[in-house]
């Protein structure tokens, strides 16, 4: 009997005095939230990639030099065509970003099959066909642009040339010939979408403003004539690019 009673009063100190050991312990200490990342294109870093698509070069052709005949003063304008048709290559290029500022630097290569022809204005003395061909293009360009994350709307301006080749065909058959590589300048613009991790995919569109030329004509090494050609290119491709590098940065 007298162990239950100290047992029951031992078990009552205990109940009265849990509310104060409670208080004596030390509270929870606050943890603060870890901060809100969220993810963010990077556009800087080299890259490597092809493209394909179409163009299209506006020649217009008059002749001011007959061999044997000496000048011909004014030129006779022989008439305009277009070359037209595909091209695909690839580019290389290296970009910096300035929080949602693009800058690059890029070199482009193309193989071209833009052909073309159209019947001079002097068929009726002389019934020749002439024909421009374009077989590649290069492009050597700066680039600014800007980002909104994954997507970067671009401008680029820069150097450009072109291996052309010119014909004049008689009777179906080749009657005198002509080539040269031309320089001129190029402008474009392009939206470009990254679509998974370090790939993107653009649409660009390209003028070239390549000027004119006074162009030499030989039949068997021969010069039989020269011809100021006048010469622009249009060219819409799309590209792929693979950039080195993490993508994605984060931002807090």
């Amino acid at each position: 009997m007298r162990k239950f009673l100290l047992a029951s009063a031992a078990l009552s100190v205990l109940i009265a005095s849990a509310p104060a050991m409670a208080a004596d312990l030390a509270a929870r200490p606050y943890t603060k939230a870890p901060p809100m990342v969220a993810a963010v294109y990077n556009w800087g870093g080299f890259y490597v990639g092809a493209n394909g698509g179409y163009g299209s070069s506006h020649n217009c052709w008059d002749v001011n030099n007959v061999a044997g005949f000496g000048p011909v003063v004014p030129a006779v304008a022989e008439g305009c065509h277009d070359a037209t048709g595909g091209l695909a290559g690839g580019q290389i290029g290296y970009r910096w970003q300035s929080g949602t500022w693009v800058f690059g630097l890029e070199a482009q290569g193309d193989w071209a099959d833009l052909k073309g022809s159209n019947v001079s204005s002097l068929a009726a003395f002389f019934p020749m066909v002439n024909q421009s061909k374009i077989d590649a293009i290069g492009l050597f360009t700066g680039q600014i642009g800007y980002a909104w994350n994954n997507v970067l709307w671009y401008v680029k301006g820069g150097a450009a040339v072109t291996s052309d080749k010119y014909t004049g065909i008689l009777a179906g058959v080749t009657f005198d010939s002509a080539s040269e590589t031309r320089w001129g300048g190029a402008v474009g613009t392009g939206i470009e979408i990254g679509f998974a991790q370090n790939w993107s995919v653009a649409f660009e569109y390209d003028h070239l403003f390549m000027g004119s030329r006074d162009v030499r004509f030989t039949i068997l090494g021969v010069n039989d004539r020269t011809d100021h050609i006048k010469q622009d290119v249009d060219m819409a491709t799309v590209r792929v690019n693979y950039t080195f590098g993490g993508p994605v940065v984060a931002r807090y």
